[in-house]
């Protein structure tokens, strides 16, 4: 801001520097101060040494290159001289560290200590170097420094431009006080819900200022002792709120697109391959110039999205099989090394930064492992930060009040006045603790102090107004009091529901205007449904739409799985929202421990499925003996323990071959159950019917799988598989069986569709009855697979297919109307589509009445077993 200001004041030939500028150029040489970028990582390799007397055991700590920087610019800036021959062996260690840092630093990079003797060596040519100097509203000069403007001040008029607050006892040159406007500013002080509530606030008394034109942006400021809890907050507002604020600390790196290209590849490295991560890593580092361009694009598109694929040699087998599938993506191949160094882990951090990582990102990424070990590199990232976005001579400054101090602007908003935040406590310094070095030796400028010093030099540098804000509430919710820097200040709570003078984004004057909101058609929407979700009438918002819908009509005609038929019949607004507005459940695509129970059920199907298929035709599964199934099942077993890891997310490799081993149990409990005793008799398991006529087998089956079938007397038309169907030829029988790997229910004898709940066995006998030539004799079962159940048998088929198709009018019946009512499942938490319904359980109770009137043709049926 100074440089701002000497430009539009046309001062042309002055220098505006900070001490550690002034320093190097009078030591001269080319010499420079340090860098913090340079300091740490000279420090990370000094600890990497090793050889020391109390901090071996701890070097390699993350975390432990920023703690050292730290403590020894407090050292240097106290001007503690760290010769070796202290007696602790913690100082020791320092001074070692010390000695090291010097050696890998840069040739003309110079400690702060050295500098200054380098400096003081020179200062007889401080008339000539640098000429007069003035020390701009600087509060507070680090003892280090000391002897320097001291020694200069011998040999060119040094003026020190100083508010009131400042430390200015030691300085003998002459001290000009700045002096206050001719108007006396306004301090008001505020509290508001919450550090975002604060965020909000700022913005609306920024705009309010700038709109007004009491105010330039330039002139306004938003500072905070520490500026964590706001952050996240104004970067995410400021975008919408169209303001230009420029972050004087820098951004977030994690915020911006670089920032996540560098997460994205440490998520991979720490935590392992899986198909989700790589995904993003390609989908971020696209279009870099990487490795990852050199593929085909869309590679990732071959891959089946449902696996997990956390091995590589998982990927291995993924990419062969999809390169056997379609030759053209021979390409793919070129991923593998790719993947294979990604597959390194965090080991691999430099080798895979430099294949897919450029520009900002390979930067941070470099600054992030020079900061600490590889291992800590989360941490890394989350601490760095980018220069920010907009300049600061023509922006809202939002800043930390040690930064605002030394350049105060007329307009100041101080945040996070509370008694935890302002004045942040002192605590000790985690390499230095107070047993090895007093802090009151080489903390000479403590965090507390620090505080006060900067609060009142912003308040008192703040020409027209300053606003003083605090939270009621931390960001977790516990209720905060007020900093004692607030003193007896009266104070005015601001709601967070309240109109504001002025608002700070568009969706900010939608709130303070509610006519103008209800113009808006989704506002209005909104409003309508919160209105409608307090009556108990049934309206369009509870699944209530016109009759004769060509979506529902859509939905009713497609062809139906048992899945979706039980669906329609035992819930039919979920019916309505899954096939009719197409919506779906998110599926997990993170590694987990265990697979669902449907998932299972499947797992325990295609193992009966391929073994029986090993069986067929010779020696056939009838046939066989048990040694012959038990080797067809471990055979099926090997192919699904490699197969289901490239087609869906499976546990890991321990907990997956545990889950196979259970489903094998279960299976060859069910294939040792055969009951089957004529040599005519012929078995398959999942068999298909109703399917599109492209449709391709790939084996021997009873019939023709593209055939149609139909429920009886209803529009609807069944597609699906048949878990087992056993087939005698003379006298003509059929058996169909449903495995179960649930635990049986305890009607399950009595039961015969269950309420719409069972609906395979008697869908099963409807298919062989339509497909099978002749008039077969049908037997339907249910046979569970754990404890050794028996199989029960469905008494009355005919029964049951009349019982479904009359279920099935009323339902179609009450949809094509434009009704569609929640069932018995609706409110189950094993729903996955709960999560669609109003979360409080007084909608419940709210609606029922009108959804058991509106649903009275099908709730006898619901309660039938």
């Amino acid at each position: 801001m100074r440089r701002a200001e000497a430009a539009r004041a046309n001062e042309c030939g002055r220098q505006i520097v900070n001490l550690p500028q002034l320093a190097a150029r009078l030591a001269g040489g080319f010499s420079a101060p340090v860098t913090l970028e340079q300091l740490e990582h000279a420090i990370q390799r000094a600890l990497d040494e090793g050889n020391f007397a109390e901090l071996e055991s701890v070097r390699h700590l993350p975390g432990m290159t920023r703690a050292v920087s730290r403590s020894l610019r407090m050292v240097w800036d106290a001007g503690i001289r760290l010769d070796g021959k202290q007696t602790a062996a913690r100082l020791d260690d320092l001074a070692l560290i010390e000695q090291r840092v010097r050696h890998h630093l840069p040739g003309t990079a110079m400690l702060p200590h050295d500098l200054r003797i380098a400096a003081i060596a020179r200062i007889r040519f401080a008339p000539r170097l640098v000429g007069s100097v003035t020390i701009e509203r600087l509060s507070f000069i680090a003892p280090n420094w000391r002897p320097l403007i001291l020694a200069l001040a011998e040999h060119v008029p040094v003026e020190w431009r100083a508010p009131d607050c400042a430390e200015t006892h030691w300085f003998s040159g002459p001290i000009v006080r700045h002096e206050a406007d001719h108007c006396e500013p306004s301090t008001t002080a505020v509290s508001c819900a919450d550090p975002r509530h604060e965020v909000v606030e700022s913005l609306r008394w920024a705009r309010q200022l700038i709109t007004s034109g009491k105010a330039r942006p330039h002139e306004i400021a938003i500072a905070s002792a520490n500026t964590t809890a706001w952050d996240d907050h104004f970067y995410a507002a400021v975008t919408d709120s169209g303001l230009r604020l420029h972050f004087v600390h820098g951004i977030p790196a994690l915020a911006t697109r670089d920032g996540q290209r560098a997460a994205a590849l440490a998520d991979v490295l720490l935590h392992g391959l899986s198909q989700s991560r790589v995904r993003r890593l390609a989908s971020l580092c696209r279009g870099e110039g990487d490795a990852l361009d050199q593929l085909p694009r869309g590679w990732l598109s071959s891959i089946p999205r449902g696996a997990a694929l956390v091995r590589i040699e998982d990927w291995c087998r993924a990419i062969s099989t999809a390169v056997l599938d379609d030759e053209s993506s021979i390409g793919l191949r070129a991923a593998i090394p790719i993947l294979e160094v990604l597959g390194k882990g965090i080991a691999a951090a430099r080798e895979a930064a430099e294949l897919v990582l450029r520009g900002r990102s390979a930067q941070l990424w470099q600054t992030a492992l020079r900061t600490g070990p590889p291992e800590a590199i989360e941490f890394a990232l989350q601490s760095a930060r980018f220069p920010s976005e907009f300049d600061a001579a023509d922006s809202i400054a939002w800043t930390t009040a040690r930064i605002l101090a030394n350049a105060p602007r007329p307009y100041a908003r101080l945040l996070g006045l509370t008694n935890r935040a302002w004045p942040r406590r002192s605590g000790e310094d985690s390499i230095l603790p107070n047993h090895v070095l007093s802090s009151s030796e080489f903390d000479v400028d403590p965090t507390a102090r620090a505080d006060r010093r900067h609060f009142d030099a912003i308040v008192t540098g703040a020409a027209r107004e300053v606003v003083l804000s605090r939270s009621r509430r931390s960001a977790q919710g516990s209720r905060v009091g007020r900093s004692p820097l607030l003193r007896d200040r009266p104070e005015t709570p601001l709601s967070r529901a309240r109109i504001p003078e002025h608002a700070w984004n568009e969706a900010d004057r939608l709130m303070a205007r509610p006519a103008d909101a209800v113009k808006i058609a989704r506002i209005g929407s909104a409003n309508a449904c919160w209105t409608s979700w307090h009556e108990e009438r049934l309206t369009p918002y509870d699944a209530q739409f016109s009759a004769e819908h060509p979506a529902m009509r859509q939905a009713i005609e497609r062809v139906q799985s048992a899945t979706s038929l039980r669906l329609m019949l035992r819930d039919p607004m979920a019916f309505v929202w899954r096939y009719a507005l197409g919506w779906r459940t998110p599926q997990d695509r993170e590694q987990p421990l265990s697979i669902a129970p449907d998932a299972f059920g499947r797992l325990v199907h295609e193992l009966l499925r391929r073994a029986v298929d090993l069986l067929e035709p010779r020696p056939g599964y009838a046939r066989a003996s048990d040694q012959e199934i038990e080797t067809a099942l471990e055979q099926a077993a090997r192919v699904v323990r490699e197969a289901w890891p490239l087609e869906g997310p499976v546990p890991p490799s321990l907990l997956w071959r545990n889950t196979v081993d259970y489903a094998v149990s279960l299976a060859m409990i069910g294939l040792l159950r055969k009951e089957i005793a004529e040599a005519t008799t012929r078995s398959w398991t999942e068999v298909e019917f109703g399917q599109r006529d492209d449709f391709f087998a790939g084996r021997e089956l009873p019939w023709d799988a593209t055939l149609p079938v139909c429920m009886p007397n209803t529009p609807i038309r069944l597609r699906g598989t048949i878990d087992r169907l056993d087939l005698r030829t003379e006298p003509t029988a059929a058996r169909v069986t449903d495995y179960k790997t649930s635990e049986p229910p305890r009607n399950v004898q009595r039961m015969s569709i269950g309420g719409g709940s069972e609906l395979q066995r008697a869908l099963y006998g409807l298919v062989c009855r339509q497909l099978l030539p002749g008039e077969p004799q049908i037997v339907a079962r249910l046979l569970y697979l754990r404890g050794g159940q028996p199989a029960y048998k469905l008494r009355d088929l005919d029964g049951a297919i009349e019982q479904i198709a009359t279920f099935v009018n009323v339902v179609v019946s009450m949809l094509m109307r434009g009704t569609a009512v929640p069932g018995p499942d609706s409110f189950e938490r094993t729903n996955d589509l709960r999560l669609a319904l109003p979360a409080s359980p007084g909608y419940q109770r709210r609606k029922r009445p009108a959804f058991g009137k509106a649903s009275v043709g099908i709730a006898r049926l619901w309660s039938s077993e």
